[in-house]
């Protein structure tokens, strides 16, 4: 099933695609490779899910905010491509949590990010590499940042 038709069956609902706040683009393609920049927890609203996970947010409401990140990465995805459809595959996640200092549990909360890439591609498509790593301070106080590269469809 085509990405854009999962995005309609799950009933998710995109916020709209970030614009740039400095100097970076959101996608850059080389090849049949699109890297997707830093995107961080923006609701539809426009306001984003701050905080220290593991302080301010517990462990599901961090998971919570990485997967608004990747709802936020696809409608990016979306904007710069017209369709998720030309989007074959996820390659690689780096997903950033803000975090205390006695905070171990980061895969956990990118697994928001990345339950969310498995339902709309699939296990074969959906699931890439990845990092989960922990951060001191987050632009703006966010709560997730991630960013991503994928494969396109030919």
């Amino acid at each position: 099933m085509s990405p854009e038709k999962r995005i309609t069956e799950l009933a998710l609902e995109l916020p709209p695609a970030p614009k740039p706040v400095a100097v970076y683009k959101p996608v850059v393609v080389t090849g049949n490779l699109a890297y997707v920049s830093g995107h961080g927890p923006l609701h539809s609203d426009k306001t984003l899910i701050t905080g220290v996970v593991g302080r301010d947010l517990d462990l599901d409401s961090g998971k919570a905010a990485a997967r608004q990140v990747g709802l936020a990465i696809l409608a990016t995805l979306r904007e710069h491509f017209g369709s998720l459809d030309r989007v074959k595959r996820i390659i690689k996640v780096l997903g950033m949590v803000n975090s205390a200092p006695d905070f171990y549990d980061h895969p956990k909360v990118i697994n928001g990010c990345s339950e969310l890439f498995a339902d709309v591609w699939g296990p074969d498509h959906g699931i890439g590499a990845r990092s989960a790593v922990g951060m001191g301070p987050l632009p703006g106080n966010i709560a997730v940042e991630i960013e991503a590269i994928f494969e396109l469809a030919e």
